[in-house]
């Protein structure tokens, strides 16, 4: 059980963090905080990791075992509309996906853990930065994370509105889906309103992409296959009296693993080519690949249940994988771990994940922090051989 003034030290924390948002790539002052925080524990980083990233490590002699413990930073560009006392002070930017609480359990382990002798081997507790852009995983791993923070698992968590306040989903296998970005550019021929036998029309040509695409999952995908692609904004058009020339498609697409990720791209490029042909406009498409599926390693999901129930929480092992995306699965292509869901409590209306009303709840805290520190004493006990 948690003490009572960590609890609270962790609500202050979280409450400062949610006041004072920062955007993936601009994480300044959060990073400074939490060096502070970390400074106040005795626990020794390195900062600048990845962008504004850090790095902890906490290290107990009988153990060349290691573990990494990660938590995000970043906030998101939407206007806050709670109405809270702690809501952000910044125009536009809020955390609305519960990377404050993150953050803030995160260093709540870390006390945990330094006030510990119970364990041995090391603890990296990574703070990372640009979750909400998928950069910041990579990011980190491309400028050596792996090489200078060495670790034989990475556990994480996401809190998670809809499941009950504090309840663990350990769930073996894909948790959250691949991502991708999809930009469009049709051009035609434009001409008078009046006149659309002289132009070659873009708008057209759009109309049929558009609906053709929603085919794709229905028909080119197996149906026990998830995947989705969602056309999100077009531009075009000046004048009501003329045919534009160019309209501009952009969205984006999920699947849970590689293989549905490049039926889905074929699929998207075939049909761009076939309606370009069909109307006689040039049809561009570029497609960016953000992050990667979140696999967790049924061995490490199993560890991941196991310290939920050794903290005395709720604890499920089946939930159905959500199509949003994690960069955290960059970790986890390198190392095996396990992403699980720690719930927020009843996801009501307006108060979804990103949305304006949203809120991290203080009350999981303990529960959050708590699992992150039993985690990783249970990963450094367990087998090493995790074939």
């Amino acid at each position: 059980m948690i003490a009572e003034h960590l609890k609270q030290q962790m609500v202050a924390w979280r409450r400062h963090l949610h006041a004072n948002p920062e955007l993936a790539t601009f994480e300044v002052s959060t990073s400074d905080f939490v060096a502070a925080r970390l400074s106040e524990l005795g626990i020794p980083f390195q900062r600048n990791v990845g962008g504004h990233g850090i790095v902890a490590s906490l290290t107990r002699a009988g153990s060349s075992r290691s573990i990494g413990l990660r938590a995000d930073m970043d906030a998101l560009p939407i206007q806050e509309q709670t109405g809270l006392e702690h809501a952000s002070v910044i125009d536009g930017v809020m955390h609305a996906c519960g990377h404050d609480g993150h953050t803030a359990s995160l260093l709540g382990a870390a006390s945990l853990l330094a006030g510990d002798t119970d364990w041995s081997g090391t603890v990296r507790l990574i703070f990372q930065p640009a979750e909400e852009r998928g950069i910041g995983a990579k990011a980190m791993i491309e400028e050596g994370f792996f090489e200078n923070f060495p670790v034989d698992m990475l556990f994480a968590y996401h809190n998670w509105p809809g499941l009950p306040a504090g309840k663990i989903a350990a769930v073996a296998g894909p948790v959250m889906a691949a991502g991708a970005r999809i930009a469009i550019r049709i051009t035609g021929k434009a001409a008078h309103a009046a006149m659309p036998h002289q132009s070659r029309d873009a708008l057209a040509a759009a109309g049929y992409l558009l609906t053709t695409l929603q085919s794709i999952a229905g028909r080119a995908v197996d149906p026990l296959q998830a995947a989705v692609v969602s056309i999100t904004t077009l531009e075009t058009g000046a004048v009501l009296n003329q045919v534009p020339e160019a309209v501009k498609l952009g969205g984006l697409m999920r699947t849970l693993n590689v293989a549905t990720r490049d039926r889905v791209e074929a699929e998207i490029e075939r049909i761009c080519n076939g309606i370009a042909m069909a109307m006689g406009v040039a049809i561009d498409l570029t497609i960016q690949r953000t992050v990667l599926p979140t696999v967790n390693a049924p061995y490490a999901a199993e560890i991941a249940a196991r310290a939920a129930e050794a903290i005395g929480a709720p604890v499920t092992k089946e939930l159905e994988p959500s199509l949003a995306s994690e960069d955290f699965s960059y970790f986890l292509s390198r190392k095996p771990g396990a992403l699980v869901w720690i719930g927020n409590g009843e996801d009501l209306a307006g108060r979804e994940l990103h949305s304006p009303g949203y809120d991290f709840n203080d009350e999981i805290l303990p529960v959050a922090a708590s699992w992150l520190a039993e985690v990783a004493k249970q990963a450094l006990r367990a087998n090493p051989d995790l074939s």
